[in-house]
């Protein structure tokens, strides 16, 4: 049980808190589910950050969109933009936990709580996010590669508090996915995940970023497969080689739930095809949301 509770009123009250050793808390899908599972006591001194209006506001212009720490991933799943735009991140947050695991747990929550199998984090790294990171010093940006650090690990300090995430919008002809391993439809956590953000330039792939989840200590990128894809004109053979990069490039652990040596092989399956769907959203073919259901028959 923690010995104090602080309800911040202000940002400047929130970011004192921690710089006083407090934690924050928000939707506490993470923190609290935690502690009650025995994995980790509740911190000594918490900061409700949860009415912190500026927290949840989501703003948009012609080259971003800026979603503050505090949205929801429901919010985010149903956001015409991210459907239309950013449609990995919304294959991500449609399927994150349950349905109130979706409406309470936040995008800034799921990010500092760093597990290598977050949904969010694989399109979030190949649509070139940048994270703000605010404390009583001041605050700073990151790149999602360089706030992840490795399991429950990030980057930040104990006294800075994420701000807001800045998603930089892909040009026109650009089509994306993330899709996961599951083995249900609730309250799941991927097995494997791949993430795929393709550009075409007529036939031709102009672009491409492409992530590997729970496949490594931390949400990365796959440059082999993106040298097999940019160039190419999408065909079987690029794909067939894209898909194997993916499976070369994970460091896959065994635990209850899958072998490295099944993540392994399933990597290059689940990499072909969020890079088929990808590659499909980009023609302007119709790939529901979120796409992981829809792309399991046969599996």
């Amino acid at each position: 049980m923690s010995a104090s509770l602080v309800l911040a009123a202000s940002m400047q009250e929130a970011v004192d808190e921690l710089a006083a050793g407090a934690r924050p808390v928000a939707g506490g899908t993470d923190l609290v589910v935690g502690a009650r599972q025995g994995k980790a006591p509740l911190p000594e001194r918490l900061v409700a950050i949860h009415r912190l209006s500026a927290l949840g506001e989501l703003s948009q212009d012609a080259e971003s969109l800026t979603i503050g720490a505090l949205v929801s991933h429901h919010r985010l799943a149903e956001h015409a933009l991210v459907r239309e735009r950013l449609t990995a991140l919304a294959d991500a947050c449609a399927i994150v936990g349950s349905h109130a695991t979706r409406a309470h747990g936040t995008l800034g929550g799921n990010l500092m709580n760093a597990s290598p199998a977050m949904e969010s984090g694989g399109p979030l790294l190949c649509f070139g996010a940048t994270v703000t990171l605010r404390s009583a010093r001041g605050s700073r940006q990151l790149a999602i590669d360089e706030l992840l650090a490795g399991p429950g690990q990030t980057t930040a300090s104990d006294d800075e508090l994420l701000e807001q995430v800045a998603v930089p919008l892909p040009p026109a002809g650009t089509g994306s996915c993330y899709l996961r391993l599951e083995y249900r439809r609730q309250m799941e956590i991927a097995v494997v995940g791949a993430t795929a953000v393709l550009s075409l330039d007529g036939e031709r792939v102009s672009d491409a970023r492409v992530a590997i989840t729970a496949l490594a200590p931390t949400i990365r990128r796959v440059p082999e497969a993106e040298a097999a894809l940019t160039g190419s004109d999408g065909g079987a053979d690029a794909v067939r080689a894209a898909a194997g990069a993916i499976e070369q490039a994970g460091k896959p652990i065994s635990d209850v739930r899958a072998s490295a040596r099944y993540r392994s092989a399933m990597a290059a399956v689940i990499g072909r095809r969020a890079i088929e769907a990808a590659l499909a959203r980009a023609r302007g073919n119709e790939v529901p949301i979120p796409a992981s259901p829809a792309l399991h028959g046969g599996l």
